[in-house]
């Protein structure tokens, strides 16, 4: 018979819907019931494995089921779910970020056999980094990789002015967190998680901090947290410890820039592009600057009934998100000025 360790993972990999984890286990089973002379046993069991290989082999993505898991009640207003399909190939990122994100996966998948030995997977990370540098991205990526549902809090309903309110409904969210196994995405975060030493600071401000780290201090590793900030600098020192990787994220240098044009105009001709021009032309724009002036050149060659890329046209969508950008900075700051 099975050991009680290979059926609690057996049980553990359906209710997380790993089916690769659930056959690989099975296969397990299969072969302790072979070494145990029990040959029909495991004669059925490995047919059966690979019928469900076989099976799995013929659903395309699109025809796979798609699991309803959407937030109910007070909920609803707290967190968005969605079932991403990215997987880390689809980022183009530092070759430090891309081995500490495969870890991850690598302890998520493994997190059975860590658990064996009481030790815990990596389950909590801060992403820091500019704006459109892939830390959404990253997010989505883990959610496909592991096969798990992606949700994103929602800090327009999560804070609110009224005293304790946004405390009980933070309460709400970590015990979701520890109900249902997801990906957990605190974006913007430095709107929870600014200093409580701040001169603009108020008391529930503080109260809300104070409990956001308790509950992050006291949260199982069923799920995972992320939260992603473009403002590291007015973090509180003391949510940096509570995490267990804080990776950055950076603007993409000369090689990635070229990586992110190539992959997002995979399906066009740019033979003609002069790359040395290119590069230095996008240099200081973000990769979601970068993919949606590559979408701008991609919509005009279809428009003209063409698969080659303009140069100039490329050039020119890479200016027109500089002079966005530019503007966006402006806004910012007289915003902060009349404050």
């Amino acid at each position: 018979m099975a050991t009680a360790d290979q059926i609690l993972a057996l049980v553990r990999s359906f209710i997380a819907d790993e089916n690769d984890r659930f056959l690989a286990i099975a296969s397990q089973v299969a072969t302790h019931e072979s070494r145990q002379g029990h040959h029909e046993v495991a004669r059925q069991l490995k047919d059966l494995i690979e019928s469900a290989k076989r099976r799995q082999t013929k659903l395309s993505p699109s025809r796979r089921p798609v699991p309803i898991i959407q937030p109910k009640g007070e909920l609803a207003n707290l967190l968005s779910a969605s079932f991403p399909e990215d997987r880390l190939s689809d980022l183009v990122l530092s070759s430090e970020n891309h081995l500490r994100l495969k870890q991850v996966i690598h302890e998520q998948r493994q997190r059975d056999k860590l658990a064996a030995h009481g030790l815990v997977p990596r389950h909590k990370l801060l992403l820091i980094g500019p704006p459109g540098t892939g830390k959404t991205m990253t997010a989505r990526a883990l959610a496909g990789e592991l096969r798990l549902p992606l949700f994103v809090v929602r800090l327009d309903g999560l804070i609110t002015k009224f005293m304790g309110e946004t405390a009980s409904k933070l309460r709400l969210v970590f015990e979701a967190i520890a109900e249902s196994r997801g990906v957990y995405l605190f974006d913007e975060f430095d709107a929870l998680g600014a200093q409580r030493a701040a001169d603009n600071d108020v008391g529930e401000i503080r109260r809300i901090l104070n409990s956001f780290l308790q509950f992050l201090e006291a949260e199982t590793a069923n799920s995972i947290i992320i939260g992603a900030t473009n403002h590291p600098e007015i973090l509180d020192k003391a949510l940096f410890r509570r995490f267990d990787d804080v990776i950055t994220y950076t603007l993409p240098d000369p090689a990635a820039v070229e990586e992110v044009i190539r992959n997002r105009l995979a399906n066009f001709d740019t033979a003609n592009l002069e790359w040395v021009s290119i590069r230095s032309s996008a240099q200081g724009l973000s990769q979601a600057d970068i993919v949606r002036a590559c979408e701008e050149a991609a919509k005009a060659a279809v428009l003209e009934d063409s698969k080659r890329i303009s140069e100039s046209f490329l050039l020119d969508a890479f200016e027109a998100k500089r002079h966005a950008n530019r503007l966006q900075l402006q806004i910012g700051d007289i915003r902060n000025a009349g404050r």
